[in-house]
């Protein structure tokens, strides 16, 4: 740990855990209670406690800390130290705290084995377990590294992790990213941190970034003491195991985590898990602001994008959207405020033929601000593909930074801290199985996502790999069903195939970004192998994958696809047999899990959009003739038609604000460049967002 380094733990447990970390780590060990408060009183600390009452112990435990000194030694804290914030503030100048997170029931136990019946801080008629919850806060507030304890964990085990939690602190260069088209020596030499990718987007060489050695394994004690948390608790904790603390601390983290899944959800539970029929699920990821599980990502993403953010340059966030992804991101990142603000713009390009009219005026409903939204007379695929040439080109990006000190980023799935967020609502889904007794924990189950950009898929795959037991992940698409043959055949062929537009238009998509993802993850990080497949794509428009890795990606995902009738009925079978009303996604995710799965265990349908945003098709499921023009009443007409899941706080407004006229450009590369320095030389809003006014050089 080196000689400036110390050790700093909390709760009760402790002074045994810190006894063994010293010995593995060959350092000595402090007890504050026995080696600096009795010393320096001169008394026993329960005498002190007996004497002075709560209040002015606290403050004379404080004075006592700050006045002790000690580095290269590994110390254990009191219980209340971290409710004294001088102290703590004295402490954290030369040590790495750590909190051991133990369950309120194991620290119960443990004092009543030691006989323990009042704590610092705890009144006369005030339960123990109510001030244990109290002094989280604090724990909380002065955190550089959390260990999760399991249930019963004994001290030996905690003290591994403790080992573990503190190399890690201590090796940020083990804790890096990778483009999925880097293998070996190349490979080797590349140091991207999670600050890096989040505000780089795509890797240089065109490829994706994935963490350098995968994701963490969370054990089954710990996931058990997810269960009984709130989406915000789990994100927290799972997030942290993600993201180094020196790209961003805890207490950030804490912070953003805690506004991106607030008030803004129009569901307490955030992500609710309901049951539909049988052994099917819904897993609803649509109760965010625009009303689709693209909220889930891109309320936290634009915050940990602005706190990665270089303080030398103004930025531009590229976006093309099939639809939901559009009015999330700006949804997202009109959040930012102050200087965020001020230096983040948001360009979203749109297939102007190829979203639902509820889609485009959520969209065009953020014309003020620093977002705007731009019709391209093309599909998704083009507009995808113009903005990695953007990435791709360093003629405009250079250009870019010299001339207006703007730099090019990007918040599709293509963007790692985009896809991250995505992992914790398949975590935190089975979790809520094992909370609502659905299941019990190890036991599997299936998920069914209507995918078309496999990011929703792969984060799947990534809970899986953290220790989520996840069975199979079902792809589910509709008659532009390129993954199903991928998954199928082994063959990506896009020689003849023409996109085709469809009643679930978020999946109308060929070009699926993070299926490289994929590839790369069941192929054991081949890099060459990727870069390979994906040049061929990119150049021949097909490539093959051979028999041995495609048996490996089909032990993870299934694929199945529907027609457009099937999707229907599937969307009216079941409002007519429960009053459930799927939005025309989920309805492909339901015909296709029909068709798929065999029962054997409990599957869950990814609800990925709210049934109002696709109001006309979801009318026409319903046999609705002549429904309402206006969107606004087609909205009020299906919430009287569906009892469940009800109608959506948010969509109404959004709507109402997004009529008038928009930008449209032809499927013209060089047209999306000029409408790129148009919007940075001339902001939506000055005053908001004055992205161009004295740009600062990169």
């Amino acid at each position: 740990m080196g000689s400036a380094c110390r050790l700093s733990a909390v709760r009760p447990g402790k002074t045994t855990v810190g006894r063994i970390v010293a010995h593995k780590l060959g350092l000595p060990a402090v007890d504050v209670d026995d080696d600096v408060l009795e010393v320096a009183w001169k008394r026993p600390v329960a005498a002190v406690l007996a004497s002075l009452g709560g209040r002015q112990f606290l403050e004379a435990e404080g004075g006592a800390l700050c006045q002790f000194s000690a580095s290269g030694c590994v110390v254990s804290l009191t219980g209340s130290n971290p409710l004294h914030a001088e102290a703590m503030l004295h402490v954290r100048q030369s040590g790495l705290v750590v909190y051991l997170d133990v369950d309120v029931e194991d620290i119960l136990q443990r004092l009543g084995r030691m006989k323990v019946n009042r704590i610092v801080g705890q009144e006369a008629g005030v339960p123990m377990r109510d001030i244990l919850l109290y002094r989280k806060q604090f724990y909380e507030k002065w955190l550089d590294v959390r260990v999760l304890c399991g249930r019963a964990d004994t001290e030996e085990e905690v003290a591994e992790k403790v080992v573990r939690a503190v190399q890690r602190y201590q090796s940020r260069d083990e804790e890096t990213y990778v483009s999925t088209r880097r293998s070996g020596e190349e490979r080797s030499k590349e140091k991207a941190y999670f600050s890096d990718v989040a505000v780089e987007g795509l890797a240089a060489d065109g490829g994706l970034y994935v963490p350098r050695n995968g994701f963490p394994q969370v054990d089954a004690g710990e996931w058990k003491r997810l269960v009984p948390m709130s989406y915000p608790e789990r994100a927290l904790l799972l997030l942290e195991k993600c993201i180094h603390p020196l790209d961003v601390s805890a207490a950030d983290l804490r912070s953003m985590v805690f506004k991106a899944y607030g008030s803004n959800f129009f569901s307490e539970e955030v992500a609710p898990v309901k049951h539909l029929m049988e052994h099917q699920f819904v897993l609803e990821l649509f109760h965010g602001p625009t009303g689709s599980f693209k909220d889930l990502a891109l309320q936290l993403m634009p915050q940990l994008f602005a706190h990665c953010l270089p303080l030398m340059c103004n930025y531009l966030v590229v976006v093309a959207t099939s639809g939901d992804t559009g009015s999330a991101v700006l949804s997202g990142f009109s959040r930012l405020s102050g200087v965020d603000a001020q230096r983040t713009g948001v360009l979203v390009f749109f297939p102007e033929e190829g979203v639902s009219e509820i889609q485009k005026l959520q969209m065009l409903g953020f014309g003020e601000g620093n977002g705007r939204a731009v019709g391209v007379l093309s599909d998704f695929d083009f507009c995808q593909k113009s903005i990695k040439r953007m990435f791709g080109e360093s003629g405009l990006a250079g250009y870019l930074a010299v001339e207006y000190g703007t730099v090019l980023s990007t918040a599709n799935s293509i963007n790692w801290a985009r896809l991250l967020p995505q992992v914790v609502y398949h975590s935190s889904c089975y979790l809520d199985l094992c909370r609502d007794g659905a299941i019990r924990f190890g036991e599997p189950v299936d998920v069914c996502i209507p995918t078309g950009n496999f990011g929703n898929a792969m984060s799947a795959i990534y809970a899986k790999q953290m220790g989520v037991p996840i069975r199979k992940v079902i792809c589910a698409s509709n008659h532009n069903r390129v993954i199903t043959d991928l998954i199928n055949t082994g063959e990506y062929d896009l020689r003849r195939r023409r996109l085709l537009l469809s009643h679930s238009p978020a999946i109308d998509i060929l070009k699926s970004s993070n299926v490289e993802r994929f590839i790369f993850h069941a192929s054991d990080g081949d890099g060459g192998l990727v870069e390979d497949l994906f040049t061929r794509l990119d150049t021949q428009k097909h490539f093959r994958v051979a028999a041995p890795l495609l048996g490996r990606m089909r032990q993870e995902v299934q694929a199945g696809c529907c027609s457009e009738d099937e999707c229907l009925s599937a969307v009216r079978r079941v409002h007519a047999r429960t009053g459930y009303l799927m939005d025309t996604h989920t309805g492909v995710a339901k015909a296709v899990a029909d068709r798929l799965q065999d029962g054997s265990c409990p599957v869950v349908l990814c609800s990925t959009a709210h049934y109002a945003k696709f109001a006309p098709a979801v009318f026409k499921a319903l046999g609705i003739q002549n429904p309402p023009e206006d969107p606004v009443e087609q909205l009020r007409q299906l919430e009287r038609t569906a009892p469940r899941p009800g109608g959506h706080r948010d969509m109404l407004r959004g709507l109402r604000g997004g009529s008038g006229t928009h930008s449209v450009c032809q499927a013209d590369y060089r047209e999306l460049e000029e409408k790129v320095e148009s919007f940075i030389f001339s902001p939506p809003s000055y005053e908001s967002n004055p992205i161009s006014s004295s740009p600062p050089r990169c």
